[in-house]
């Protein structure tokens, strides 16, 4: 019990960690490419050493330095694309428009590794769909839908693609130190990355370097070694419970550091995301939710 209580802290950590990415991303006031490719290289810099304390470092198969490199070249695109999205949708409808990755990811598993697709699966799927329109239908605050909104909806759901990408080639390295794939991934960024990254107009002053320090050592090195850590020693249902906690924040932290509210129908698609995604990784059926639904008044008497 006591290995799962740290293991519940630490994931809680780490995805408050993650839930605060977006405001740091903001506040950097870097452009896209220059802001993942400092996260990469401070991250790669933090988790170097630990792989190193850790004695992490083994030879590798050409499968699986294949399969860790095309992961990392997903994750980038992953993060480049989401970075993109906060600005123009907002933290709050990016990183819900972000969790449709679930979905995503069991549309590829059914495409490519011959998963099997339940009518469950599919109502899910059916559910965060509708979020996502609700999301877009609803305006950004005041004015009307605009192109910049969309295209930030676009980006972010983007993002969730990739990552479903990375997470398939991820789980064909089952066995591989997790903490090496993320060195790898994070070291193929800093590669693609270094030609986009204009070296003669680095940030001049140190707010902005604390920022991109602290994306690649608290955001990439810490979480990672958090969430590793927690997903080895919590279960599976509550590793999965425990990951609504990044959007949550998200949400809190896009409320109360940029002063962003989701109109009516963005908190109805959001929440039918989340709740979609929770299905999806918890095993929720319908029939089980509508009979929950159907106790709670009995009880209530």
């Amino acid at each position: 019990m006591q290995a799962q209580t740290r293991g519940a802290v630490e994931m809680t950590v780490a995805m408050t960690i993650l839930g605060t990415i977006g405001w740091f991303v903001v506040e950097s006031g870097q452009p896209v490419a220059s802001v993942v490719f400092w996260r990469c290289a401070f991250g790669a810099a933090t988790l170097l050493l630990v792989c190193a304390a850790l004695g992490l470092f083994r030879r590798l198969t050409l499968r699986q330095w294949g399969l860790a490199i095309a992961g990392g070249a997903a994750i980038v695109a992953n993060w480049a694309l989401l970075f993109a999205a906060f600005p123009r949708a907002s933290i709050s409808v990016a990183t819900a428009v972000y969790n449709t990755q679930p979905f995503i990811l069991v549309l590829l598993g059914a495409l490519f590794l011959g998963e099997r697709l339940t009518w469950t699966k599919v109502a899910w799927l059916a559910v965060s769909f509708s979020g996502v329109l609700l999301i877009v239908q609803g305006k950004p605050g005041a004015g009307a839908l605009g192109p910049a909104f969309v295209q930030g909806v676009a980006l972010a759901f983007g993002a969730a693609f990739f990552y479903a990408l990375a997470t398939l080639a991820t789980k064909r390295l089952a066995g591989t130190p997790p903490h090496l794939v993320a060195l790898i991934q994070v070291g193929v960024g800093v590669l693609l990355l270094a030609p986009f990254t204009d070296f003669h107009s680095l940030p001049g002053d140190g707010r902005a370097w604390a920022f991109l320090i602290t994306l690649g050592v608290v955001h990439t090195g810490l979480m990672y070694i958090l969430l590793y850590g927690a997903i080895q020693k919590l279960p599976t249902h509550v590793t999965g419970a425990l990951s609504f906690l990044y959007p949550v924040s998200a949400l809190l932290v896009d409320f109360l550091a940029c002063g962003h509210r989701l109109q009516p129908a963005q908190i109805v698609g959001a929440a039918a995301i989340l709740v979609a995604a929770a299905g999806m990784n918890l095993g929720w059926s319908l029939s089980s939710v509508r009979a929950r639904l159907r106790l709670q008044p009995v009880m209530r008497r």
